[in-house]
């Protein structure tokens, strides 16, 4: 990556501490790693010092310093996971795999690691593979989900999958519209809310497309965070009763129009989401 590549993403991002998260997101896209030569070229194009560019680069479980798979399956073994069989867990996907935690597979498809805790001890042991969330996994399961990781894991066509569809929705709390007809996202006017994570808060569209996990932040969300989302008209929390299936963190109720309810997960990367439509569920 040229130093003109490089200029030209500072462009797209905010370069306080939120917009070097996402450009160096931008950057582990391209190469599937980050480079130290390209993080010196980062930390002198935006004026902060390479400590601070290192900082943020080890801090997040997200980003690495050394080349990846284009598959990433990090296996938990804290407390809660190891004592449902988290470690039986990780040696079946290095039997399936024929790698060591910590390894890449030699055709560099998939990289594999353990990791301390997931932050959903309820549903261990858990497997996570390219942000997707696996609760409950048993060794006769990984075959299956590294086969679904080699297929591509959520990946879907807006454009042609039935799965995909627009819906339009309301605060729980107050009933109020919270489609935003001043923007467009996959097409559709999308869903408005405020977030608050570590003393940030501030504005969040979603996709309204029932199935693309498409969003547009004034501010960049680090993976994994949990965070809390409110009507941006009554201003009261959006949170039900209701943990996610994949990563136990809580789920964000909203009316459908024309009756129903939709939640979706509060964790950055998980893909958890229910439809129930009258009594019949969709995941």
């Amino acid at each position: 990556m040229s130093s003109a590549e490089i200029a030209s993403i500072l462009e797209r991002h905010n370069r306080g501490y939120g917009g070097l998260i996402a450009i160096l997101e931008e950057i582990q896209a391209q190469y599937g790693y980050l480079p130290q030569n390209v993080l010196q070229d980062v930390a002198e194009q935006t004026g902060r010092s390479l400590v601070d560019v290192y900082g943020v680069a080890t801090f997040y479980r997200a980003f690495s310093l050394k080349p990846r798979g284009r598959h990433l399956i990090s296996c938990c073994l804290g407390t809660a996971c190891h004592v449902r069989g988290g470690p039986g867990i990780a040696e079946e996907i290095s039997r399936q795999l024929g790698i060591q935690p910590g390894s890449n597979t030699d055709d560099m498809e998939f990289t594999f690691e353990t990791v301390n805790c997931l932050g959903a001890c309820a549903l261990g042991p858990v497997v996570v593979v390219d942000g997707r969330y696996f609760p409950k996994v048993k060794p006769s399961a990984v075959k299956d989900i590294i086969e679904q990781a080699r297929e591509g894991i959520g990946r879907i066509q807006i454009e042609s999958d039935a799965r995909v569809f627009p819906v339009e929705v309301s605060c729980a709390r107050c009933n109020h519209s919270l489609m935003d007809q001043r923007h467009v996202i996959d097409g559709y006017p999308p869903i408005r809310v405020t977030v608050a994570f570590n003393n940030t808060h501030g504005r969040l569209l979603l996709s309204s497309l029932y199935g693309s996990y498409s969003v547009d932040s004034e501010f960049d969300i680090p993976p994994n965070t949990v965070v809390n989302m409110f009507c941006p008209h009554c201003h009261a929390e959006l949170i039900g009763a209701a943990n996610c299936g994949e990563c136990g963190a809580p789920m964000v109720p909203m009316i459908v129009r024309g009756g129903g309810m939709v939640q979706i997960c509060s964790r950055k990367g998980c893909k958890g989401h229910i439809l129930d439509l009258g009594g019949s569920a969709l995941s």
